[in-house]
């Protein structure tokens, strides 16, 4: 048990392994300044989409333009170039898509109305494939971009963000998708948002997004077979949470900062066959927290490779589950590596090939394996179970010395939690070895 002086070091001298994929850009990939011209007599935007044809494009002026406006043309394209301003003058949503294969790019898009209801957003697209939304500029509308029960889309290097004089609970969502499949949104940058949800949605990408300062990163609820890759979400309350969703592949990405109560890097509720390989869970209250997962015992959740760093918590688990696979991960610097909030522990998951780094045995053959298995015993947790304000001395001296001598003299029987047969020895051999395959 670290005290508090031990977790600020540690927290300084691991920033150097926070890196995400450089090759990554998330945000606009060139500028959309909008308008800054006079606000006076702005045009209609929608007798300029009315004379479309398909295949057109149109490319505006640039200049303030006002909506709602609806695109209704299929195959068509069109561009703002960076400097054009569209508002929606708080009457419902500023842009909607209606049509098969439209294009919409170099936008700067604001002003909705704040309607959670009815969803007022920067873009709603409503039953229409095959759309792409490119380099726009999203802010001042309660939701981003909304989609409907659209399959085959691109949604690639936008900034959004929300109302700003509405609390984080009443803000929109950066982006919904709702019955949706096949999209790909990629290299975007949300922030200051609610959440970012996928609903009843499947085989869709997230690739290389960056969300700042919001409620959920991505909340993914009745959806499966999606891809979550190359992201960095920090500052949020929960990065991902995975909801009665299966067939999940969450690979390198890197959550940090997830602070607070309801604090978490994961969550995973009641959803099976989840492979997460590969991420960085840092800085925050929870790295994992699992509940009732796997939902079907037989339908495992592969758990490999992650770095489980500088938390308060490294891994929670609801109950005595079972079905988990947790393989390859590194659990250094947390203050506890794994607890379980109800009765029970963790064993009845796989532990193989982790490092921990409490470990206090010793690799005598040099293959970088323990030689006698790494044990979790939990000696105090009953402290806060009676009173839960003990909580606030988490990680202090006096806690560390009530939690040493509950180790050499204990005064009730240690819960046993987990048991890891062959635990890592060396992190840094062991990431060198990692790096090689």
């Amino acid at each position: 048990m670290k005290t508090r002086i031990f977790f600020l070091l540690f927290v300084i001298t691991g920033l150097a392994e926070a890196q995400i994929d450089a090759s990554f850009k998330p945000g606009l990939s060139s500028p959309v300044e909008g308008w800054t011209g006079p606000k006076e007599n702005p045009r209609n935007l929608q007798p300029l989409l009315d004379g479309l044809k398909p295949g057109d494009t149109l490319i505006l002026e640039p200049g303030l333009y006002y909506g709602p406006a609806y695109i209704r043309t299929p195959r068509v394209v069109i561009d703002g170039q960076g400097k054009v301003t569209v508002t929606g003058r708080h009457i419902r949503s500023v842009l909607y898509i209606e049509a098969d294969s439209v294009t919409v790019q170099n936008l700067h898009l604001k002003d909705s109305n704040d309607s959670p209801d009815k969803i007022d957003c920067a873009i709603k697209i409503n039953k229409a494939d095959n759309f792409r939304i490119i380099n726009n500029r999203i802010e001042e509308t309660l939701f981003g971009i909304d989609v409907f029960w659209s399959s085959n889309g691109e949604i690639l290097h936008n900034e959004i963000t929300s109302i700003s004089r509405k609390s984080k609970g009443l803000k929109g969502d950066a982006i919904r998708l709702w019955y949706s499949k096949n999209i790909t949104v990629q290299e975007n940058y949300w922030y200051d948002v609610r959440d970012m949800v996928v609903w009843y949605s499947q085989e869709n990408k997230f690739v290389g997004n960056f969300g700042k300062g919001n409620r959920y990163s991505i909340h993914f609820m009745y959806s499966h077979n999606n891809q979550i890759s190359h992201n960095h979400f920090t500052d949020s309350s929960v990065g991902v949470f995975l909801m009665y969703s299966e067939k999940t592949i969450m690979n390198n990405n890197l959550i940090e900062n997830s602070q607070g109560v309801t604090g978490m890097c994961l969550g995973m509720k009641e959803t099976s066959s989840n492979q997460i390989l590969d991420n960085k869970f840092i800085y925050s209250s929870r790295g994992i927290y699992i509940d009732v997962s796997p939902f079907v015992p037989w339908k495992t959740n592969t758990i490999s490779g992650n770095e489980i760093a500088y938390c308060n918590i490294g891994i929670e688990f609801l109950k005595d589950q079972e079905g988990n696979l947790f393989r390859n991960n590194m659990f250094h610097d947390n203050l506890v590596h794994v607890t379980v909030t109800g009765n029970g522990g963790a064993n009845r998951n796989k532990w193989i090939e982790n490092y921990w780094d409490d470990y206090a045995g010793y690799d005598k053959d040099g293959d970088n394996i323990g030689d006698f298995p790494y044990r979790i015993y939990e000696y105090h947790a009953k402290l806060w179970k009676f009173n839960p304000d003990v909580k606030f001395f988490y990680g202090s001296p006096i806690l560390s010395v009530i939690d040493y001598l509950e180790k050499l003299a204990p005064f009730s029987k240690p819960r046993f939690i987990l048991k890891d047969k062959k635990p890592v020895f060396n992190l840094k051999e062991f990431k060198k070895q990692k790096n090689k395959t």
